[in-house]
């Protein structure tokens, strides 16, 4: 097949399993026990969970969109 049938490229693909990757990173990092009726957990307020997992799956989601919207050189150069 030809290459110009293909939406992403070889690289596109690589940066998005990457991207995939820190965003499930960031979603383990908010894991931990949970709080009950009987018996408070007060690790639900850890910094972990509540600011470095977001932050981690925020950068994730943007390196997604980066992947989806990134050129190779080989494209741009077929482009002009």
């Amino acid at each position: 097949m030809d290459k110009r049938n293909f939406a992403f490229g070889k690289m596109n693909y690589i940066l998005l399993i990457a991207g995939v990757l820190v965003i499930i990173l960031g979603f383990i990092l908010m894991c931990g026990p949970a709080t009950t009726e009987t018996h408070f957990e007060p690790d639900i307020f850890s910094v972990r969970r509540i600011k470095v997992a977001p932050t981690i799956c925020f950068f994730g989601f943007l390196f997604v969109i980066y992947s989806i919207v990134y050129r190779g050189k080989s494209e741009k150069n077929n482009k002009e």
